[in-house]
């Protein structure tokens, strides 16, 4: 844990769907935690050595994908890969959320492997961030035979999270119901695969399974890789809680129409935002950067609010201290710009338009990740580490 400053900011995209935009130009950190949030005359630096010029650039949260199928360590054996979430920490990522380790070589689909597989990826990455990205691993991929006791089991171990259903071999709506009910009763996020069939052993799966199990999100709505029809999404937001996810391995055309229905419906705090990788298309290290770009240019939505998608609405979802920059969350943030030859004059602006932003920095609990990223375009503005 770490203290900084960063000063001379142009905009501060607090990542709260409600207010998207925060006012002041500095931003405090002490102890790891954001300590306040204004204008640098209010400010209280003392004692802080690690400052950051941010020459009127955009800070925005640390991003949250909420769908990501890690297995152990920083390695996809889906795309034989090393150090994937590392480079996803150079695209602004400080936190993910499993959807499932399907990818884990001969995954158990016995009671008691299925068990031992999700307690053991959850303890793992309890003790492991690679690269200090914050990963929550561990999400149960359900299979017959599990009882409401295993799920007892689970929760004692510090289980949270509930494969996207449709992808392990629980298929029918009412057994998934049930494993759901279980699940959420022990305060685990349940996830149900929509759309098209992504991976041998998923399938099809429409409103009417999403409506009779009753999970706490419908992943990938547009796709992953095969969109819902857009009836099937307002079948959703009429006849569930569910948040609705758009991903970047999914339909990009479709994932414009889903942010567009809910700005109508003026259900943006619903919106939820991840890569779904690594996947048949591979790992994305910019891909919520570009969802992030495709919600405002493609949905229309403001890019504040297009930010709080991808930050503090995920981390509503799980119940996370990350997300929003304001006082008492924990000091994951990213100092952002228009890349290096955008059309833009800003990183919201860059949104606006559909480019991908540049990212100058990261900070995890008020550490620098690192500065410059290797995987954006460099900003416009001259950013300084010091």
């Amino acid at each position: 844990m770490s203290d900084v400053v960063i000063r001379n900011i142009g905009t501060i995209a607090s990542g709260d769907i409600r207010d998207p935009i925060a006012s002041g130009d500095t931003i405090v950190v002490r102890g790891g935690l954001i300590s306040s949030v204004g204008a640098e005359a209010d400010a209280d630096t003392a004692n802080i050595s690690t400052i950051i010029d941010g020459a009127g650039a955009t800070v925005i949260p640390g991003l949250c994908d909420n769908h990501v199928h890690p297995v152990l360590g920083d390695y996809t054996p889906r795309q034989h890969q090393a150090n994937f979430i590392e480079s996803c920490l150079h695209g602004g990522v400080t936190t993910m959320m499993s959807a499932g380790e399907p990818h884990t070589p001969g995954r158990p689909k016995d009671p008691a492997g299925v068990k031992a597989l999700t307690i053991l990826a959850h303890k793992s990455f309890e003790n492991l961030r690679p690269a200090g990205v914050k990963v929550h691993a561990g999400a149960v991929m359900l299979e017959p035979g599990l009882t409401e006791e295993d799920f007892d089991e689970m929760a004692a171990a510090g289980v949270r999270l509930v494969a996207e259903i449709g992808i392990s071999g629980v298929k029918d709506p009412k057994e998934a119901a049930e494993m759901t009910g279980w699940a959420q009763a022990r305060g685990m996020k349940v996830m149900v695969h929509t759309g098209g069939a992504s991976i041998p052993g998923s399938g099809v799966i429409g409103a009417d399974f999403v409506v009779e199990v009753q999970p706490d999100v419908a992943g990938h709505t547009n796709g992953g890789p095969t969109a819902l029809p857009l009836a099937d999404v307002i079948t959703i937001l009429d006849q569930t809680s569910a948040r609705i996810e758009i991903v970047h391995n999914g339909n990009v055309k479709a994932a414009g129409a889903v942010v567009a229905l809910a700005a109508e419906r003026d259900e943006l705090h619903r919106v939820v935002i991840g890569t779904d990788s690594p996947a048949g298309s591979g790992v994305q290290p910019l891909g919520m950067l570009r969802v992030l770009s495709w919600a405002a240019s493609l949905g229309g939505v403001d890019p504040g609010k297009a930010v709080a998608m991808a930050t503090g609405n995920v981390a509503a979802l799980h119940e996370l201290n990350v997300g929003v920059i304001a006082a008492g969350k924990e000091a994951d943030l990213n100092v952002v710009d228009a890349p290096l030859g955008s059309q833009a004059d800003d990183a919201l602006g860059a949104l606006a338009i559909g480019d991908t932003l540049a990212v100058a920095g990261t900070i995890i609990d008020g550490n620098v990740a690192f500065v410059k990223s290797r995987n954006t375009p460099p900003p416009m503005r001259p950013i300084a580490f010091s």
